[in-house]
């Protein structure tokens, strides 16, 4: 076990996140060399596990959630980072399935802090060198790497990476990223290796990841391409990298992104039976992934176009009025990201979210073309629970604050029950 210097203050984990939150380098411009020093000073450039860099818009989350599920189904140990957290900091550690304990972070917070000396780190910097700790602690079969934001410079990328994966590619973060697919896609392929495998699960990828690949010579594999699926009723099958299945049961998780999973597992060193794919397939969840909390209450983080426009194909079909409790990020594209859903949705309850980046729930409301705006969404939701009839359902989307909330006020209300 690799402990914390023994001159570290002894801090609880909310101490540790109050640090974290308090960091303030926001003139320190994008760049692996902070990340590259800490973490060669605590060892941790490479992990002795397999280790997969998952990159993209969209997908990540759930990419990373169904590999997950289909690797433990087949008896391998696996370590997941992911962000941001819904309610619990924890959230973004899983092991096996389980968050660490409190004390494991203090101790991997605690060792960063001691190895970083004077080199200033953002809050994800640090959060993820303390990951890459805990995983090199528990030292798992597989350690699945979410892409915080782009992938050339994030802070995940420094880890030398065996296989990596790129979801989808759209428009988002254009501040940092680029407003052109091409540059974006460029930034998202910064995670390819020379000679290491790699999936492109987005139809339509920008010419920029092949390029990149063929520059590193990277074993790219793209959809529909190199690897197919197909929907067929109840059930899908794939083929490609070597694999031919049929009758898969359809994921509660996007189907583009399992036939992605699939083909990264089919270039990776991990053979699994039909019955682990199988199995994995059918257990894959993600805390506010349509995650269902009531008989007639869900919630989804979508929050831009193309996630939108998932949760509208997934909403098309059921019947009664839809209740869409929304509240977004001003840095987002607000009006393209509620446009799927303005045909189906037929009560809107608009919502502030506070914050520097918070939009104002009266700006989703000009939009919504609706006369009023709701402080909070626990203002908002007990609201529209009560208009919401035995046939109808209420959605929460917009944002991972958004879903938070409702999770937290659901939470309270069980607690009441």
């Amino acid at each position: 076990m690799h402990q914390p210097a023994a001159h570290a203050p002894r801090r609880s984990l909310a101490d540790w996140l109050a640090v974290l939150e308090g960091l303030n380098i926001a003139h320190i411009e994008l760049g692996l060399e902070r990340m590259q020093r800490v973490a060669g000073t605590l060892g941790l450039l490479s992990l002795p596990s397999h280790v997969i860099t998952v990159g993209g818009t969209n997908g990540k989350g759930t990419t990373c959630a169904l590999l997950e599920s289909m690797l433990r189904a087949g008896g391998h140990s696996v370590g997941v980072y992911s962000s941001p957290h819904l309610l619990d900091y924890r959230e973004r550690v899983r092991i096996n399935g389980d968050f660490p304990a409190e004390q494991a972070f203090c101790d991997a917070f605690a060792a960063v802090e001691a190895a970083r000396g004077d080199t200033a780190l953002t809050y994800f910097e640090f959060g993820t060198l303390a990951a890459l700790w805990l995983f090199r602690d528990a030292h798992p079969d597989v350690v699945l790497l979410e892409v915080g934001l782009g992938g050339r410079l994030d802070a995940t990328n420094v880890v030398d990476s065996d296989q990596a994966v790129i979801t989808t590619i759209a428009l988002d973060h254009t501040d940092w990223l680029g407003s052109d697919r091409e540059v974006i896609g460029f930034e998202k392929a910064g995670i390819l290796r020379p000679g290491k495998p790699a999936v492109c699960g987005d139809l339509d990828p920008p010419a920029s990841i092949a390029a990149q690949a063929d520059k590193l010579g990277t074993r790219l594999a793209f959809s529909g391409k190199d690897f197919h699926w197909q929907q067929q009723g109840d059930s899908w099958c794939f083929e490609g990298q070597g694999l031919a299945l049929s009758g898969l049961p359809v994921p509660g998780l996007p189907l583009m992104n399992a036939a992605t999973a699939l083909a990264t597992l089919a270039a990776s060193p991990f053979r699994l039976s039909v019955d682990a794919i199988v199995t994995g397939l059918r257990e894959a969840r993600l805390a506010g992934r349509l995650q269902q909390l009531a008989p007639n209450l869900w919630v989804d983080v979508a929050h831009n176009p193309e996630s939108a426009a998932y949760l509208a194909s997934r909403l098309q079909g059921g019947e009664g009025a839809i209740h869409a409790v929304v509240g977004m990020l001003k840095d987002k594209d607000i009006a393209a990201t509620l446009a799927p859903l303005l045909p189906l949705v037929q009560h809107w309850y608009p919502v502030s979210l506070g914050g520097p980046r918070g939009a104002d729930g009266s700006v989703l409301a000009g939009l919504l073309g609706v006369d009023r705006a709701y402080a909070s969404v626990s203002e908002a939701l007990p609201v529209a629970r009560k208009a919401c009839a035995e046939h109808e359902r209420v959605i929460v989307f917009g944002s991972f604050f958004t879903v938070a909330e409702a999770l937290a006020w659901h939470a309270e209300q069980q607690g009441k029950d």
